[in-house]
């Protein structure tokens, strides 16, 4: 490092280091950004699932009060 500093002077070490820092966090934003949009989308699928279910279970038990022998257990 006492090299690279004598070369390039130490002013423009400072000045790299801290772009480099800059674009680790950047970097570390932009994961993290994708991450919650990646999170959301499943939330958002999860939910078409759940409110699908629903739909589902509702229709079928207007259907079972509507035609309660259709849904009778038969003992054989």
């Amino acid at each position: 490092m006492k090299l690279v500093k004598k070369l390039l002077g130490e002013n423009e070490v400072e000045a790299m280091l801290q772009r480099l820092d800059r674009l680790t966090l950047d970097e570390a934003r932009t994961t993290a950004a994708q991450t919650l949009e990646v999170v959301y989308g499943l939330m958002q699928n999860m939910r078409v699932v759940i409110d699908g279910e629903k739909t589902y279970l509702a229709c079928f038990l207007l259907a079972a009060e509507f035609f309660p022998r259709r849904w009778q257990c038969i003992d054989r």
